[in-house]
């Protein structure tokens, strides 16, 4: 495993984060959950993410759970605030009360003193910046938090953050964001990694295999492979119903020989290709099973070179989304991605 520094910070993070949204909790047995974060660490993976609000909790205290007995210093912990966690007013948002009360939350739940990332999971343009900015400086002054970042901001939103910082005076400025990137859906590249690289903001790209698609086990024409998040319960179906239409898995298929050529599986040339990608810090995965964890950390180190990188955009063609309008959009992909809507039961 190799690291990398997120963004111009002087943190390292593993190239692949292992993360627990829809699975630990939720859709993955206690026991499954375990045994992933340990085939992470045994693959050198260090970087851990998750939020308050996946299993309403239960994914922090799994993590931390797991995590249990490993050296607090070898391992970067990084969560999220932001989504609704209750039914309150004030259980949602990026207001002093709720960063507050929500970061002493999730560091019971992970059952540790600080986390290393803390991150506005998305923008909340109900609460003034200042006050959200001034929150997080609050919680790095304590030693709750090491560092800061976003999660699914447009750049206008991420550069005016950067510019209520500079006119506050914080010593403690946003190092991450983490917004759906991969082969696909690349809506980040026009403007916020323009803007990230000039300012040392690294990607922590999340979805680099676009709900598991880009593996190649979805198939045009066929039900989902049994076991797959496709054809599981709870709200995975929801988010990958977006990328099951037809002809986008008929063009995934043509990945394949390239991915032979290389050596690699398609999810390894999935995530490679988003390591490849400027400003990427680390590529994000999810698993259900160990053995996924196992060959996806095998990626971590795959350098690909420019004639196939051409080629993989030369597969996918037009199907590739750049629209900067869509960023922070993630259910608004393009009509060819989607799979139809089921028929009304009766």
């Amino acid at each position: 495993m190799e690291h990398r520094h997120l963004g111009r910070s002087g943190l390292l993070v593993s190239e692949i984060t292992y993360g627990n949204w829809l699975t630990h909790g939720e859709l993955v047995a206690r026991e499954a959950a375990l045994s992933c974060v340990r085939a992470a660490l045994d693959a050198g993976i260090t970087t851990f993410d998750t939020a308050d609000v996946y299993a309403r909790g239960a994914a922090e205290e799994l993590l931390g759970e797991a995590l249990r007995g490993v050296r607090r210093e070898s391992v970067e912990i990084a969560t999220k605030v932001c989504l609704p966690v209750g039914d309150g007013p004030n259980d949602r948002g990026l207001s002093r009360k709720h960063v507050r009360e929500s970061c002493h939350a999730s560091l019971r739940r992970l059952g540790t003193d600080y986390v290393d990332l803390y991150q506005a999971h998305r923008f909340d343009d109900r609460t003034p910046l200042a006050e959200t900015l001034l929150a997080f400086e609050e919680l790095v002054r304590q030693g709750k938090v090491l560092y800061v970042g976003v999660s699914e901001w447009t750049a206008a939103q991420i550069r005016a953050a950067l510019e209520v910082a500079a006119e506050l005076g914080l010593r403690n400025r946003i190092v991450a964001n983490q917004p759906q990137y991969n082969m696909l859906w690349r809506v980040i590249e026009p403007e916020v990694v323009p803007l990230c690289e000039a300012e040392g903001i690294g990607q922590i790209a999340f979805q680099p295999l676009a709900q598991g698609v880009l593996t190649g086990k979805y198939r045009p024409g066929q039900a989902p492979p049994e076991g797959s998040r496709a054809a599981s319960g709870g709200r995975a179906p929801t988010f990958i119903r977006r990328v099951l239409g037809d002809r986008l898995l008929q063009q995934v298929q043509e990945l394949r020989p390239i991915a032979d050529e290389a050596g690699l599986s398609m999810a390894q040339l999935a995530i490679a290709w988003t390591l490849r990608r400027p400003a990427v810090s680390t590529a994000l995965i999810g698993a259900s099973r160990p053995e996924q964890v196992t060959e996806n950390a095998a990626a971590a180190g795959v350098r690909l070179d420019d004639a196939l990188m051409r080629r993989i955009d030369e597969t996918l063609g037009d199907l590739v989304e750049t629209d900067a309008g869509k960023t922070a959009q993630m259910m608004a992909v393009k009509p060819d991605w989607a799979a139809p809507a089921p028929a009304p039961a009766g």
